[in-house]
């Protein structure tokens, strides 16, 4: 059953995205620096400071994802039932405590089992503030500016996050060599507090009256675009997991630039071309963008130097930064109205899932077949969506 056929704001005041998303957009930036000032160098702490293997790294890396997997329905439940606002609050609160946990594993150096369960739950608290704030952004906006902007929206708070990941990584590695993991840390707990800043004084949205669908049926909707977009984040997840080792392993130096080089081409692609999926249609989209993101893994799989690599970043960003709305309007032409902050709540969980399975298995290829024999596997799993982007294709909502 699809849901296309519900009624689409026409008001002029909706076409003006870019202002009414402002004060969102704001707040999924900072509040997501969280995230991006950890990608580079939480790898090397778990490897280098606690003496973990690549399986225990990826495992430490993916329950961040997990977390945000199993907090999915609740966040959605509560955008739906309590405001897309309030979901957002208490996602970045949520993300300022995991930085609480990342300080107390610090006490427990000399214990690195006990050191990294502390870190464990900092993943997991960041993992469902995570959850909040995406799932709490997207249905705020959807209801801000129309159903008719769904890709709008997905891009802009997409920007947000992946421009937050591309700042975050450099100012990460910054942080790292001069104040060590306690840095990151104590700049965990601060800056999404900052970002409340930006939430609280912003426009709220009506919450409605409908009778929401169960979570399991609203899954049923969009499990074919949430299956398209989770094969898309296999891509995401082998680089911002193992980059970092795999520059290592080839003496390649900080493997920050990498990071800025897949966000920056993942905002270039959102800025230009963020219109496509509302115009054209969100499977089309999807099918050229995991092209490209498979031939970016493929260069970063055969990468004889860091200029390939970057490039093949470049390439993997550009790719996988469409390829999110791209399959998100094909889920939300196919929820029902009144529970879309559960079906982006279910779409994203397809992600999560992705990403949590990712790391573990991923880090168990880099244990057997070397770190750059992930990019490979990477891009066979991306690869597959585009069978699934094909399938939308040909069965188009109702």
């Amino acid at each position: 059953m699809t849901y296309a056929s519900s009624p689409i704001p026409t008001s002029p005041a909706v076409e003006n995205v870019f202002l009414k998303m402002l004060p969102i957009t704001s707040a999924v930036f900072v509040g997501f620096l969280t995230i991006g000032l950890a990608l580079p160098v939480l790898p090397l702490h778990l490897h280098y400071t606690l003496d973990m293997s690549p399986v225990v790294v990826g495992i430490a890396i993916g329950s961040q994802f997990a977390a945000a997997l199993f907090s999915r329905a609740w966040a959605g439940g509560l955008a739906d039932a309590r405001g897309g606002k309030r979901a957002v609050i208490l996602g970045l609160l949520s993300a300022a405590l995991s930085g609480v946990a990342y300080l107390s594993s610090l006490a427990f150096i000399g214990m690195p089992t006990v050191s990294v369960g502390a870190l464990l739950l900092g993943r997991i608290l960041l993992g469902c503030g995570e959850s909040l704030v995406i799932t709490g952004a997207l249905g705020w906006g959807m209801g801000l500016v129309g159903l008719r902007n769904a890709g709008k929206v997905m891009a802009w708070v997409g920007m947000a996050m992946f421009g937050a990941y591309a700042a975050g990584a450099p100012l990460g590695t910054f942080i790292y060599g001069r104040y060590d993991f306690a840095g990151i840390a104590f700049a965990t707990i601060i800056i999404p507090l900052l970002a409340l800043g930006a939430v609280v004084p912003a426009a709220t949205v009506a919450v409605s009256a409908a009778k929401r669908v169960p979570f399991y049926k609203v899954l049923g909707t969009v499990w074919v675009p949430g299956l398209g977009v989770g094969l898309c984040c296999v891509g995401f997840g082998v680089v911002t997991t193992f980059i970092a080792l795999l520059f290592a392993a080839r003496n390649w130096g900080s493997a920050s630039l990498a990071f800025t080089a897949f966000g920056v081409a993942f905002i270039v692609a959102r800025l230009l071309f963020a219109h496509l999926p509302d115009k054209i249609g969100g499977a089309r989209v999807a099918l050229v963008c995991a092209l490209i993101e498979t031939a970016g893994l493929l260069l970063i799989w055969q990468a004889d130097g860091v200029m390939m690599a970057y490039a093949g970043a470049a390439f993997t960003g550009f790719g996988y930064s469409l390829c999110f709305p791209g399959f998100g309007v094909e889920a939300v032409l196919r929820a029902p109205p009144q529970s879309r902050g559960a079906a982006m709540g279910a779409f994203m969980a397809f992600a999560d899932m992705a990403l949590g399975i990712t790391g573990p298995a991923a880090g168990a290829i880099a244990s057997v077949a070397g770190v750059n024999a992930v990019y490979l596997a990477g891009a066979g799993g991306v690869l597959l969506s585009t069978l699934v982007a094909g399938y939308l294709l040909a069965n188009k909502p109702g």
